[in-house]
């Protein structure tokens, strides 16, 4: 790998900065219903069951230690103390291109047993999108796509970086509705680090 020079780290933080900007930007714009639906999911759910692969997944895991924050009984699919998918329940997801395997399957179990499916992708038209109740719609390049037209940015990186801001987002607005406070969601915070 090439020596770096000085500059070379401010100028990538600066792309980032915009991108993440515009792609969040536009996602405030977006249809107040369409976003009020994907956040009712996630309220009106008796358990949220988060699932992603990679990167995308683990930014899902940031989102469900936050919501495990407000209270909600969140489980990471995949994980051994994960209990069955219900009715009631939601399965919230995030995949780029909407069509991973694994996650594709776990949204059609999730609907066959009656539970419900949000999803955060790229592909409004996707398996994933079309199995879902609530979609949020990134406009942010697939892994795949190394056009460099949607981001400078290598693979999934603009997807996943607004995945876990949709996240913090998601958590801020269930947070300012419960009109708890910092201190009484603050004993919720893992202590045993």
């Amino acid at each position: 790998m090439e020596s770096m020079t000085t500059d070379a780290l401010g100028p990538a933080i600066r792309r980032i900065r915009d991108e993440v900007h515009g792609v969040l930007g536009g996602l405030s714009e977006a249809p107040a219903e369409e976003l009020e639906s994907f956040l009712g999911a996630v309220a009106d759910a008796d358990r949220v069951f988060v699932h992603g692969a990679g990167r995308s997944g683990l930014a899902l895991r940031m989102v469900a230690m936050r919501l495990m924050h407000l209270g909600l009984d969140v489980h990471v699919v995949g994980e051994t103390t994960a209990p069955a998918i219900r009715p009631g329940d939601l399965l919230l997801t995030a995949s780029g291109s909407g069509t991973t395997g694994g996650i594709v399957r776990a949204a059609q179990t999730a609907v066959s047993v009656g539970a419900r499916v949000a999803a955060i992708t790229t592909a409004a038209a996707s398996p994933l999108a079309g199995l879902a109740h609530a979609v949020i719609v990134v406009p942010a390049a697939e892994k795949l796509d190394r056009s460099g037209a949607a981001s400078a940015q290598y693979a999934g990186s603009l997807f996943e970086q607004s995945v876990v801001l949709l996240g913090d987002a998601l958590f801020h607005a269930l947070w300012q509705r419960s009109g708890a406070t910092a201190d009484e969601i603050w004993p919720r915070h893992a202590n045993l680090e």
